[in-house]
């Protein structure tokens, strides 16, 4: 017989009841709690990393006026806007569950069950590293993992309905960057189970494929779970602490170290526009958008660059993007990687750093 881990799902929740049951949840696996596979949904929410700052990630006034919650995760990683077209799912594992602590060998594997459970449904889906999940190059759903002594939390969301330009609010972009291009520009890198099926899927349906996934993938059966009683304790614990301000904001910067840069420039091979997001402080990278009118086969390779260019140092650029066309079979016509990196320093250049030196590219 096939082993038996607990099923649950909690249903829609505020964001901070949702952050606090993550908590509760990985506390328990780690005393020994059995391998949990959880469904949620969020009300409207903005949820930032553990490491990050509300301030410098969202447009808290548009949250405000909204009526977005904000919430500070347990585990690291970027900003998100979540809502009730996405569907969250999240494993909680003892770290003996895999074979490796290499996460980026855990993601190819818990991303593969994701994967094989949408594909029952009828979507292509595929694995895009580091850690997405992609229809043709559109990405779908995100996911993210974290050690936390003997236990594995390893969590993801799959869309199924999504309001583009609501995100792109919400997560800080300036008022002047939100042109119809770029609005344009994001919907083309993301794509939902709506858009890929026709119609938007049964919440119940989703997630039975998606447990079968799991299931095969582990070689377990699930069962319906519900919380202990010393679970429902700790939820009750961590509600009261991280439904407070304090903890949203524990590690809030001011705004002024995040800014936001474009630049287009005209190359042989065509057009090129990249829009960057850069913590200027710290000099790092964060997100990096890169558009145009040139010609490059597979076209997916610039949503990989992407992915390359997330969260890296400033002074790494050049040679993340010189490794990334190094190591690929990637067809440009006339345009060079030279060419792109020339435009992201044309971004770079004019954003301020530690007073008024400028940022080292």
């Amino acid at each position: 017989m096939s082993p038996r881990w607990r099923l649950l799902d909690t249903g829609k929740r505020p964001a901070f009841e949702n952050m606090a049951l993550d908590r509760t949840l990985l506390e328990s696996c780690q005393a020994g709690a059995p391998n949990t596979l959880r469904f949620l949904r969020f009300e409207p929410s903005a949820l930032i990393g553990f490491h990050q700052s509300a301030s410098q990630e969202l447009d808290l006034d548009y949250c405000r006026e909204q009526g977005i919650a904000v919430s500070r995760r347990i585990t690291g990683g970027g900003a998100l806007y979540c809502d009730q077209g996405q569907i969250g799912w999240e494993l909680y594992v003892n770290r003996r569950t895999f074979a490796t602590a290499d996460m980026l060998a855990i993601a190819r594997e818990v991303c593969g069950m994701v994967v094989a459970g949408l594909q029952s449904l009828g979507v292509d889906a595929a694995f895009r590293p580091r850690n997405d999940i992609e229809v043709q190059g559109r990405k779908i759903g995100g996911t993210g993992g974290a050690f936390d002594g003997d236990a594995l939390l390893y969590q993801g969301t799959v869309l199924i309905d999504f309001d583009v330009e609501r995100m792109l609010r919400v997560l800080r972009i300036p008022q002047e960057k939100l042109s119809d291009k770029a609005i344009a520009s994001a919907r083309e890198r993301i794509t939902t189970l709506k858009t890929v099926l026709g119609t938007a899927p049964a919440v119940d349906v989703l997630q039975a494929a998606l447990v079968r996934g799991f299931a095969d993938g582990f070689g377990v059966s699930f069962e319906d779970g519900a919380l202990s009683a010393d679970e429902w304790r700790l939820l009750d614990l961590y509600k009261e602490e991280m439904g407070k301000d304090e903890w949203v904001f524990e590690t809030d910067r001011p705004q002024l170290e995040m800014a936001s840069a474009s630049a287009l420039r005209k190359t042989s091979g065509g057009l090129v526009r990249v829009m960057l997001k850069v913590d200027t402080a710290r000099e790092r990278l964060k997100q990096a958008f890169i558009t145009g009118d040139f010609f490059i086969n597979p076209r997916r390779a610039v949503v990989d660059l992407e992915a390359a260019l997330r969260d890296v140092a400033v002074e790494d650029i050049n040679g993340i993007v010189a490794a990334f066309f190094a190591e690929r079979r990637i067809e440009m016509l006339m345009l060079t990687p030279a060419d792109i990196i020339a435009v992201m320093h044309d971004a770079l250049g004019s954003l301020p750093c530690k007073g008024d030196e400028r940022i080292r590219v």
